[in-house]
């Protein structure tokens, strides 16, 4: 018996070490089908996920539907024996508020609003309320000046100057509502009231805001949006012509006296989410890691309305299950990846970029040992706003000039060998406007040094966010493409005799 087990040992490991790499990756490239990805995406993006916003059922489902397949692939669990990374997330539910001027009770929804998701459990009282014009801080546009705010109820109004220039649009832009209560907690303000328009308003729904960090560093100041009229209340006869010089940039701080009480109260429950994490072992770089990511959630449903996230982010999901899918069938002809590779989808994007902020602070792998993270977010549509090239044979690259001198050469060269797509560098200005670089998962690798290059198709404004970014809006041509260009960049990278160089700097702070 010894003798013939030792016979067949031998004849298996010489079976074993005369298999031959079948295929090459043009080979596995072309597993990534059409018909494949409409499967995934009408599955992912259909009524049944119900938007797939985080910490929701339909945020589960469609974890669970990603970990189905990552497990008929073969894949090995990402987090220590479990494909899902939990991470907590919270809600508030407003239980009541109340503002009143000189003793007088105001109404909610008539004469102001809370702003939910800054406002903490409080009863407040000031003497006085400090006017800082539109409250817009943009070095060197200060519309404090010199004033001290600190431990103050601060009034600003709506908008921004006519002369004022933001360097920065979208939602950090200075002069958004945004921006203004970022400047005023820089100031030390403890209160906000912001002149607003649309008085008397629609109730604001009171189970709304999630949010990932309970524990903070530094709060927000409590912050209410007020009508017109109840600014006028408040500041008495001097409040047109302090609009009319807000307006033309020429507004001086003023300190106006008041009696203000304002109140806060809510309740807070503990939820979840999760990323989900798949693991394709390499053949002799075990120690070292690339990353393919996208986000899988959206915005779930607004009543009975579903905001089915088609493009942002089920195209980009879909090409990570189906890169995922090449890589399978390439370990199983032998043609395996030299070093590991973690595909991971994760939650929380829409929402701030919780889920892989979570991930890159609590790594499974070690992230100096990770060579790069190949992001893809929004890979479906066209952006009809190009001003020239084909939109049909194009893409936007993101961040392969930061971080690693060895990104826009791999780039380049899988692109000019198999595809020859028109890669768009747009968003790599340091001036877009749009700042899309700091806006989407690989910004939390990168943050940490990992070189990163982020796949995106553009912002389609006609269906950004909307209920209408739907399955059937989608060029499956196209995004097939897309996705292999991220799998002929992945095989470069896994295949490596060295992992990325990190000769540049770290990216700024958002």
């Amino acid at each position: 018996m010894k003798k013939i087990w030792f016979l067949l040992l031998i004849a298996g490991t010489i079976t074993a070490s005369a298999q031959k790499k079948t295929g090459t990756a043009q080979t596995f490239a072309a597993t990534i089908t059409e018909a494949d990805m409409k499967k995934h995406l009408y599955t992912l993006a259909g009524p049944g996920m119900e938007g797939r916003e985080t910490a929701t059922e339909g945020q589960r489902k469609a974890a669970a539907y990603i970990e189905s397949q990552f497990k008929a692939m073969g894949l090995t669990p990402g987090n220590n024996g479990n494909y899902q990374q939990p991470y907590p997330v919270y809600k508030d539910s407003m239980i009541g508020t109340a503002l009143e001027v000189n003793g007088k009770a105001k109404e909610n929804n008539n004469d102001f609003q809370p702003i939910q998701m800054f406002n903490n459990i409080s009863d407040q009282y000031f003497s006085e309320v400090v006017i800082a014009g539109n409250g817009v801080v943009d070095s060197p546009w200060d519309d404090y000046h010199e004033a001290d705010v600190k431990g103050r109820a601060v009034l600003i109004m709506d908008g921004a100057p006519s002369s004022y220039k933001p360097k920065v649009n979208g939602f950090m832009m200075p002069s958004g509502v945004y921006g203004k209560i970022l400047s005023a907690r820089a100031k030390g303000a403890a209160a906000i009231l912001i002149v607003g328009q649309g008085f008397p308003r629609k109730a604001i729904w009171s189970a709304g805001n999630m949010y990932n960090n309970l524990y903070k560093e530094t709060q927000f100041p409590n912050t209410y949006i007020i009508s017109d009229k109840l600014a006028e209340e408040i500041v008495g006869a001097d409040w047109k012509s302090l609009k009319d010089q807000a307006k033309a940039g020429l507004a001086k701080p003023k300190t106006i006296p008041v009696e203000l009480h304002l109140s806060f109260n809510k309740a807070i429950t503990k939820l979840q989410s999760s990323n989900v994490l798949a693991v394709m072992e390499g053949t002799d770089k075990k120690d070292e890691w690339l990353v393919i990511s996208a986000h899988y959630d959206h915005l779930g449903k607004r009543d009975t309305t579903i905001y089915y996230g088609a493009d942002d982010d089920g195209s980009g999901t879909t090409s990570v299950l189906e890169i995922a899918e090449a890589f399978a069938k390439a370990k199983a002809a032998g043609n395996g990846p030299r070093r590991n590779i973690l595909f991971t989808t994760v939650s929380g994007e829409e929402k701030g970029l919780w889920g892989s902020e979570y991930y890159t602070d609590h790594p499974v792998y070690p992230l100096e040992k990770t060579t790069a993270d190949l992001n893809i977010d929004m890979v479906g549509r066209v952006d009809t706003e190009r001003k020239s090239g084909d939109t049909l044979n194009y893409v936007y690259v993101v961040g392969d000039d930061k971080l690693s001198s060895d990104l826009k050469p791999i780039s380049e060269s899988v692109n000019g060998k198999y595809l020859k797509m028109t890669l768009d560098y747009k968003f790599n200005d340091p001036n877009d406007p749009e700042q899309i670089y700091y806006r989407s998962d690989h910004y939390n690798f990168a943050r940490k040094g990992v070189p990163i290059i982020f796949y995106y198709d553009g912002m389609l404004k006609a269906d950004y966010h909307k209920p209408t970014d739907t399955p059937d809006k989608i060029y499956y041509t196209l995004m097939k493409k897309r996705a292999q260009l991220v799998f002929y960049t992945a095989w470069e990278m896994a295949n490596k005799d060295e992992m990325l160089k990190r000769d540049k700097p770290l990216p700024e702070e958002r």
